[in-house]
């Protein structure tokens, strides 16, 4: 299954640089996709010291929406904002007094992946702190979620005048360069005993796999009961894609997840998304084989037909209607009349639509 790797490296320019953590990127990207990924391959996207926050998050979310393994590569320097006193990513523009809002909030790390099915994911870091971030870190550690597999080291702040290297980084790079990757743990255990042999020193050793697959449903639940339908709908598409992805688009893994996301559109009062998405599903189950009267099959086209009764735009009343139409001759359900009470909305759309065309041309 293809997998995707982001590089990001980003350090203030000037006095305010404590890493030069852009110099690890030519080493990581001398390694190959598919071994930077751990998969068959891969797609590789870096960010060399970026200078807005908003580009940083969309390249985060556009990798967190990815199918497949993610594996997330980070070298920097943490500060604390001076107002809430959370660790940001310090970027290019980046100073003591402007991090709020010219750095990237830890916690978008954690809220990007935390929606990716449970065991795809892998945030590898290496990280400097000045002396204040470095001594909250060592009480308040940084949270990456539960579902998002950790690895890598917080290093205090270098010497005064001393631009450090990411060292543990590069380490990495250079166990990965030999052309396979080990397991993570693994690897950092590997990359940690290469730079405590080349500078032993003090540094908070990250270490976190990720947590067991707890149930999606309940965190689709979740997300619903608290309003988030997009964050619903997002859960779900992940896990219909992994599963297609891993036992074919027809699949009843992929077809479940494909009932859950139309549901939650329902849920979400979007009868028009909810009936396309059971008319797909439908039409997925005939074409794999599935007889018309099967309960799967025919469920489909009930909610299908249950939905489009609720919409009330012209357009894809007409739109969904004529496709619906067309499967209820194949699937008529158990109960009788379905097939007309399509036609029939249908000619009355048709009707009413005709009466108000006239009436515009009379006026």
């Amino acid at each position: 299954m293809p997998g995707t790797v982001l590089l990001l490296a980003a350090a203030p320019v000037g006095r305010g640089r404590l890493v030069d953590a852009a110099s690890v990127l030519p080493v990581l990207a001398a390694v190959p996709p598919a071994v930077l990924a751990g998969t068959d391959t891969a797609t590789v996207v870096e960010l060399a010291d970026p200078l807005e926050p908003q580009a940083v998050l969309t390249r985060l979310r556009a990798a967190a929406a990815a199918p497949g393994p993610l594996t997330v590569f980070v070298a920097g320097q943490l500060h604390l904002d001076r107002r809430q006193r959370l660790p940001h990513l310090a970027l290019a523009r980046t100073t003591p007094a402007t991090v709020r809002y010219t750095g990237v909030p830890w916690h978008w790390f954690r809220e990007e992946l935390r929606l990716r099915p449970a065991g795809t994911t892998a945030l590898v870091v290496d990280l400097h702190t000045d002396a204040e971030t470095w001594e909250e870190l060592r009480v308040h550690p940084l949270d990456c979620g539960r579902t998002t597999a950790v690895y890598g080291r917080v290093a205090p702040p270098p010497g005064r005048r001393t631009v450090a290297g990411p060292t543990y980084l590069r380490a990495v790079a250079t166990i990965l360069r030999s052309g396979w990757r080990p397991p993570l743990d693994q690897l950092h255990q590997q990359a940690l005993a290469r730079i405590a042999a080349e500078a032993p020193g003090p540094g908070l050793v990250l270490t976190a796999p990720a947590a067991p697959p707890a149930d999606p449903h309940a965190a689709i639940t979740a997300a619903v009961e608290a309003g988030r339908h997009t964050d619903a709908d997002l859960l779900a598409a992940q896990w219909e894609r992994a599963a297609a992805a891993a036992h074919g688009p027809a699949s009843e893994d992929a077809l479940h997840w494909a009932e859950v996301r139309a549901d939650l559109a329902m849920l979400a009062g979007d009868p028009v998304r909810s009936c396309r998405a059971w008319l797909a599903v439908a039409a997925a189950r005939l074409a794999a084989g599935q007889a018309p009267d099967a309960p799967a099959v025919e469920t489909a086209v009930d909610r299908a037909h249950h939905q489009w009764s609720r919409i009330t735009a012209p357009a894809p009343i007409r739109e969904l209607g004529s496709v619906l139409s067309e499967l209820r001759l194949r699937v008529p359900g158990r109960r009788a009349g379905a097939l007309e009470d399509v036609r029939r909305r249908l000619a009355l759309l048709e009707k009413r639509l005709e009466k108000q065309s006239l009436q515009t041309t009379r006026a």
